[in-house]
């Protein structure tokens, strides 16, 4: 690579920078998802804005004219896998204690009908040729994947969208957020599962394997025993070897520690066939101790400088190489886009409703539940990022499951934002659910690094 051509990277990557920063910056004033501007930011400057409107500024900013090809899919698209990786875990890293002893009927009632349920249906409809699953198969050809990511899809809720909306309305200490990012905690581990499911199915479909089902077997064996693993034996492991003398690195520096744990997560990851994704969650996820959160604050110095590096340079990035892969030609689908949103949110609403009300809640409460669970957010567009990457699913569907997790953020965060304005209360059978006082909001760089601190942001 020339010095010139290094110079252009760099430009390009300055431009992303520059638009994901001010974009975010002009949604999050306009009340809206951060994620959401530095998704358009990613849009202004694909092939359906820049390009039509300055091809020759495109071309300069994004062809490389040694490689004849887009520079996205070189240099950039690995800070689009740094920036998804570093987002999954810095989402693992925090899992704590949320799954307090007055929320765990709650919390087991909306685990056991609220997430498996609309799964479920999606899987039996899909498999019964009910929902034609023909469009959502992506180049790899593998229907049963396709199906999976649908129905993984329909049931995920957005952590880190979920608690920004939370720390932005000032309710990120009731019951009420408690209970929500409790169940989604571990609705995203098993989802996480069955995605990681779905690349090892796709991964062995060649028709030229001697023994496709004996094949198959041992990656599905192979990903459920590093996911066993890394949920029940690496957090104690990895707090044995945060507690020993003999650990010099950790003793250097804390921070390269916890990188060096997410890179050895996903090399070995890597090696097994498994979903570097998920890989990165669970690195994450055991850093932190895992479900009971006690080693979070043993790294939280760390934690937090990477969380405020990873959200000033790489996710943004990522996010707005996100919206640049979106597709809006030929290859959109409004009726996909219409059929999936509507369906697929009356099925979440319904069925976490169903769940709510066995729990002993009420009208509004149902309501307030109902609602924020659907939002799709960061997990719904990461799902969709996979997923198109490992050709499980179409562009077309790709564009849909993006557009659905923007649009039932924005949904639940403006249902809140009501509710709260009108003085009714997020759980009627409590006395503390009222927002904290936002009469002198924080500007936004403090508020985004509050956000991060306490539970990250879209």
């Amino acid at each position: 690579m020339t010095e010139q051509q290094l110079g252009t990277l760099i430009l390009t990557f300055g431009v992303f920078l520059c638009f994901v920063h001010v974009l975010g910056y002009l949604f999050e004033r306009l009340r809206q998802p951060r994620l959401v501007g530095e998704i358009v930011a990613g849009i202004l400057l694909g092939p359906f804005v820049l390009k039509k409107l300055a091809p020759q500024v495109s071309d300069f900013l994004f062809v490389n004219p040694a490689l004849g090809e887009d520079r996205t899919k070189v240099i950039l698209g690995f800070i689009y896998w740094l920036g998804i990786l570093l987002l999954m875990f810095i989402s693992g890293s925090q899992v704590k204690r949320l799954l307090s002893k007055e929320n765990r009927r709650e919390t087991a009632w909306i685990l056991g009908i609220g997430t498996p349920l609309p799964f479920l249906l999606v899987m039996g409809l899909g498999l019964a040729g009910i929902i034609p699953v023909g469009p959502l198969v992506g180049v790899q050809g593998v229907a049963i994947s396709a199906l999976l990511v649908l129905a993984s899809a329909v049931a995920v809720t957005s952590i880190p969208v979920i608690s920004r909306i939370f720390n932005d309305l000032g309710i990120l200490h009731t019951r009420f957020a408690s209970l929500i990012l409790g169940s989604a905690v571990l609705e995203d581990i098993a989802l996480w599962g069955v995605l990681a499911v779905a690349t090892a199915l796709t991964r062995q479909t060649s028709l030229a394997e001697q023994n496709i089902v004996g094949s198959t077997a041992q990656h599905l064996i192979i990903t459920f025993t590093f996911m066993g693993a890394a949920i029940l034996l690496m957090p104690h492991v990895l707090r044995v070897l945060g507690n020993a003398r003999w650990n010099i690195l950790l003793r250097a520096s804390r921070l390269a520690y916890a990188i060096v744990i997410l890179f050895a997560y996903v090399g070995l990851a890597a090696y097994l066939g498994v979903n570097l994704v998920f890989a990165a969650f669970l690195a994450g996820f055991g850093l932190a101790g895992g479900i009971a959160g006690g080693e979070r604050e043993h790294y939280a110095d760390a934690l937090e400088s990477i969380s405020k590096f990873s959200y000033g340079i790489f996710i943004p990035v990522y996010f707005a190489l996100v919206g640049y892969r979106l597709v809006f030609g030929r290859d959109f689908s409004p009726t996909m886009l219409v059929a999936f949103l509507l369906g697929s949110s009356l099925l979440s609403l319904i069925s976490v409703g169903l769940a709510a009300r066995l729990a002993g809640f009420r009208r509004l409460d149902i309501l307030n539940l109902a609602i924020t669970t659907n939002a799709r957010g960061g997990p719904g567009i990461v799902l969709a990022s996979v997923a198109f990457d490992a050709g499980i699913i179409s562009a077309a569907f790709y564009t849909t499951l993006v557009l659905t997790a923007i649009i039932t953020s924005q949904m639940a965060g403006l249902w809140l934002r009501y509710v709260l304005s009108r003085g009714w209360p997020l759980l009627s059978t409590d006395n503390d659910e009222a927002p904290e006082p936002l009469l002198s909001p924080l500007p936004a760089g403090q508020r985004l690094a509050t956000a991060n601190a306490s539970a990250s942001v879209s």
